[in-house]
Order: structure tokens, then C-alpha cells, then sequence
């Protein structure tokens, strides 16, 4: 990472309560300049993207980039649709799977590699039942009350 860089990690917390997380990629994303520094800033949010095919590309639809607050006239649209970048053999994969009842792709965490580029890690996800929620929230409850006893 360049010097003078902050630690940029955006996580998209919801998806793990509301998916089954199967598998993850790193994908690369198509970006404006203004978009990349606002990332920079950590002007981000993912809580509501999701991740759709337009003919062979994958493109992230929703995820939420604040303009740029020093940018003219030139600056981003905040919720405009931003291109995945993934290997032909990871489409295909995806594309099949996405094809299947249940499953869907979702943005988990957005941050800046040590080159500086930003990196959008997607996951295969199936959506979960309103039982399997709670059993979520029950084994969180858990764990915060035995790590309160171990304290």
C-alpha cells in the first residue's frame, strides 16, 4: 500500500445474517476517479448491492459511493451500476450456479489491495430461513455471553 494510505475495509455485515455464505472471489472493479477516492475516504456502502449478469459481464447494481466532496461538476453517480472484473472460468462458474434455484451473488467486503487497486470480494450465497435466522441469533447470544463469562 502507498504510503499516506488509510486501511480501507468495508464490510457488507448483513449478508452473513441474511445468506448462507458458500463460496467466495476476489474480483477487481471498474471505477471513475472520483469513485476511487471516495472509496479512499471509506465513503462507501454495501448493505443493499447485489451482483446480476448482463450477457457474459457481472456488474454490481445498488452499492452506494458518496460523491467525491472536492469533485466539480465531473463528479460519479453514487448508485450507478460498476463492472466486476473475474476470470472467464469464475463467470462460467458463477453463471451456472446463479442458474440454480436458491442461489445468488452478493457483495461482502470492499477493500484496497497492496497495489492500491479496490477489490470487491463477492460470495455464492442461498438466502436463509426465518428459523435459520434465529438460530443465527441464538448462537451469537451465546457466544457473547460465554466470552462475558470468560472476562
Amino acid at each position: 500500500m502507498r504510503k499516506g494510505d488509510t486501511e480501507v475495509n468495508i464490510k457488507n455485515r448483513k449478508a452473513g445474517f441474511e445468506y448462507f455464505l458458500v463460496e467466495t472471489f476476489t474480483a477487481g472493479i471498474v471505477l471513475t476517479g472520483t469513485e476511487i477516492k471516495s472509496i479512499r475516504a471509506g465513503k462507501a456502502n454495501l448493505t443493499d448491492a447485489y451482483c446480476t449478469f448482463e450477457g457474459d459481464e457481472l456488474w454490481v447494481i445498488n452499492m452506494h459511493i458518496s460523491e467525491y466532496e472536492r469533485g466539480t461538476h465531473f463528479n460519479h453517480e453514487p448508485k450507478r451500476p460498476r463492472k466486476l472484473l473475474l476470470t472467464r472460468r469464475e463467470l462460467k462458474r458463477l453463471q451456472t450456479k446463479v442458474k440454480e434455484k436458491g442461489f445468488t451473488i452478493v457483495p461482502t467486503r470492499l477493500f484496497i489491495n497492496e497495489k492500491g487497486y479496490a477489490k470487491l470480494e463477492i460470495a455464492l450465497a442461498r438466502g436463509k430461513h426465518s428459523y435459520d435466522k434465529r438460530e443465527s441469533i441464538k448462537q451469537r447470544d451465546q457466544k457473547r455471553d460465554m466470552e462475558r463469562y470468560d472476562d
